[in-house]
């Protein structure tokens, strides 16, 4: 049984995205595209850069690989021109889907892309998997980022999840009291 939506094309004409499944070609694409918005000089021009946070790579061809071959996992991304600009992961689960990796292209920050992407999420979580619930996972750190999911119907569960503290996977921490928070919002049917 796929997990997958098929390979057709969901187009938001007013933002000119196109958003697909990616692809093992996307890789390459996809692993600049991701430690552009997180980590480094460039992810400072966006406001989700976790820079002040973490060094080294958020991802790398053999992690975004990994992602693509799961079963149970799809990476979407949004692309305009042909370009890629936005993507996110999105995990079936038992209780709901998991998304991460949300990543808009730095110099596209601001412009109301985040809010399309999350919405084109929720909507293939539901209609794929038939997902009720989205689940996250953020750093208590990022208040911002926590109030803009907020403003978008999620809500803490009380849940804290350690730092995994050793894993380069994760990032270089700059700080000993990273920790993550866990977000829901019950999905439209």
């Amino acid at each position: 049984m796929t997990t997958t939506p098929n390979a057709e094309e969901t187009v938001f004409p007013a933002s000119g995205i196109d958003f697909r499944n990616a692809v093992e070609a996307d890789v390459p694409a996809l692993v600049d595209l991701v430690n552009s918005c997180y980590r480094g000089e460039s992810s400072e021009q966006g406001w989700t850069t976790e820079a002040h946070l973490l060094d080294g790579q958020r991802m790398d061809a053999d992690g975004m690989s990994d992602l693509l071959s799961r079963s149970n996992t799809l990476v979407l991304l949004g692309e305009r021109d042909g370009e890629i600009i936005t993507c996110c992961e999105l995990q079936r689960g038992v209780n709901g889907a998991y998304f991460g990796m949300f990543s808009v292209r730095p110099d596209l920050q601001g412009a109301g892309l985040g809010r399309i992407v999350l919405a084109e999420a929720e909507r293939t979580a539901a209609r794929v998997w038939g997902s009720g619930l989205m689940r996250m996972k953020v750093l208590k750190q990022r208040t911002e980022l926590i109030a803009w999911y907020e403003r978008r119907g999620y809500t803490s569960t009380g849940r804290i999840e350690p730092f995994p503290y050793g894993d380069e996977a994760f990032g270089l921490p700059k700080r000993d009291d990273l920790a993550f928070v866990e977000l829901t919002r019950e999905l439209p049917r």
